[in-house]
This record gives C-alpha cells, structure tokens and sequence, in this order.
C-alpha cells in the first residue's frame, strides 16, 4: 500500500494588490478613473498624495530641491530622500506626508466597503474545507499592509482574535505577520503592558529592530523556512522591498532547498511584465 502523501505547507504573502483587488471587485468598471480616485496601488496612492502636498505652495520648494514639481513621484522614494539627506524641514514634511498617506488609505476603505469584502474570507474559508486540508497546511499568513482587511477575514472566518505574535511566547493559532504594523494597533497587549505600537512608515530604509517588530520578523523567517509553497497575492517586490527580498533569501538559505513561490495574479498583468495588481 503506497504511502500517504505528505500535505503541503502553505504561506501567503499579502501586499497591496490583494486589498486593491477587494475595492476593483467591487466596481461595475474599474478603469482609469476608478484607480485615479479609489485605487490603492502605490502609483496611485503617490498620485493622490502628491496633489494634496503640491496643492500648499510652501511645500513646492521641498519638491524642487528633489525633482520637478510636476510629474509623477514614488511618495515611499520622496519620503526617502528627504530624510536621508535632511531637506528643509524634513520631520515635519516626513511626518506630514505620512499623514496625508494614512487619510487617503482609511477614507478609501470605508466601513460600508470593507463589509462587502469576501475574496479574503474565501482564502481562509477554502484552507477549512477537509479537501483541501487533505493536500494543504495553512501555517502563516504575511502583509505588508497597513489596513485591517485581512484582519477582519481572520477574525470572522476563524472566529478568533489574530495572532500577530507581538512576542515568542508559544501560540498555536496561525500567524498573521503584519511586517509594516498596522494603523490600528493602539493599546494593545505586549509581553504584558498596553502598548500603541507605531508603523513601520513609508521608506526605502526600515528598520525593524525594535518590539515588536524584532519578534515578528524572526516569526516570518522561522514559518517560511518551514513553508513548501509561498503565494504572493498582490505584491510588486519592487525596489521598496529590500528587506522582504533579504528575508525571503535567508529563508531559502537556512531551509536548506528552495521553496516554491507561487504568484497570484490575472494573466493581463503578465502581458505588462508586472508583478503589481
């Protein structure tokens, strides 16, 4: 009698693709004036941003220290060389920026949105069906997202609270790694005190050395160095991404042998030669 066959570990990799494509699902015609006003990819996210920030003359000559004060700007790289070379009154401008990035992300997201939202649900739904579970282990969720969408999946399909492993104690719920924080971690419990947790902010150079970013990180490497299959649902791995990259490559490492990486997308965005959706 041949062998049982060994079920696959599974981890997934949210970016903000995967949210981007909870709001397009929801349009009758998500075109170009649909990802000018409500589309959540970084382009356009920049886009609405950097009108915002232009629209105060006194910011203009921020911009023209770095580019033209027209055009298209990567709002994660502007952020970036303002605080890497120290312009103007960088703090505040950084702090500002980030501001108006925060705004323009939860006035997209409303309540009455999100509860329309099902595609990540049906994820987490499909991994509770004992066919799949058959051929299919669940064992981490990633994002970098800073909402709270795969959250609220989390908590109505597995009908418990997520478990961002604020620290190393022992868990046995499913991982949901947030490795940029998220805008709604305020007074929440770390080895024993309420904490308000910042997010890791828009940037080339993050750093994530601190509590509880340090305990979150070693928990993405540990789960996918154990992983089989990673799918990546929305995520560019762009130039923005370092130490995603960095991460990824020490988990091939330390596992011993590759894992496969299985990206999600429709086959219109490989035409354009684009991880992004």
């Amino acid at each position: 009698m041949p062998d049982p066959i060994e079920s696959k570990k599974i981890v997934y990799l949210f970016g903000a693709g995967a949210t981007h494509a909870e709001l397009a699902n929801l349009e009758k015609d998500p075109g170009q004036r649909f990802l000018e006003k409500k589309g959540l990819l970084t382009a356009n996210m920049s886009k609405r941003v950097m009108e915002k920030f232009r629209a105060r003359k006194a910011n203009l000559k921020y911009i023209k220290m770095v580019s033209s004060v027209s055009g298209d700007i990567n709002i994660e790289l502007y952020i970036s060389l303002i605080e890497n070379n120290k312009i103007g009154n960088w703090e505040k401008t950084s702090r500002h920026l980030k501001q108006l990035v925060k705004k323009d992300i939860e006035s997209i997201l409303t309540v009455s949105k999100k509860k329309r939202f099902y595609l990540h649900k049906a994820l987490l739904e499909l991994h509770g069906h004992k066919n799949i579970q058959d051929k299919e282990k669940l064992i981490g969720l990633i994002s970098l997202n800073y909402d709270d969408v795969l959250d609220d999946a989390y908590r109505t399909v597995r009908k418990e609270e997520p478990n961002y492993c604020f620290d190393t104690g022992k868990n046995e719920a499913i991982p949901l790694l947030k490795l940029h924080g998220s805008f709604d971690w305020k007074s929440v419990m770390i080895r024993g005190i309420k904490r308000s947790v910042q997010i890791i902010p828009l940037g080339v150079n993050k750093q994530f050395l601190h509590i509880p970013y340090n305990s979150i990180w070693i928990r993405a490497l540990e789960i996918l160095r154990e992983c089989d299959i990673l799918r990546v649902v929305g995520c560019s791995l762009s130039q923005n991404d370092t130490h995603l990259i960095e991460l990824l490559f020490n988990a091939h490492i330390e596992k011993g042998n590759s894992f496969e990486i299985q990206v999600v997308l429709p086959h219109l965005i490989l035409d354009r030669h684009s991880l992004d959706f």
